[in-house]
């Protein structure tokens, strides 16, 4: 929550809620993080880990997917004719 970590517990307790709460309101990122007093909330992937980034100042980004890392080998790879 706007950079500090919680708990094991807190954090296993919070992602239950939102899993929930996503589960009814597809999409509504916004809406989870007003129920939960804050302005935001951002699913991320830090080191193949889900993490949930909750903020009180932090704008609200629209839900979509993760864009994909772009080929560091320089574009060897087959392309189609």
């Amino acid at each position: 929550m706007d950079g500090t970590a919680l708990s094991e517990g807190e954090a296993r307790t919070l992602w239950q809620a939102f899993s929930a709460y996503m589960e009814e309101h597809r999409g509504d990122l916004g809406g989870f993080a007003k129920s939960q007093g804050f302005v935001s909330a951002h699913p991320r992937s830090e080191r193949g880990r889900a993490v949930l980034v909750l903020s009180k100042t932090a704008p609200q980004e629209e839900y979509g997917a993760v864009a994909k890392p772009v080929d560091a080998g320089g574009g060897k790879g087959r392309r189609r004719r």
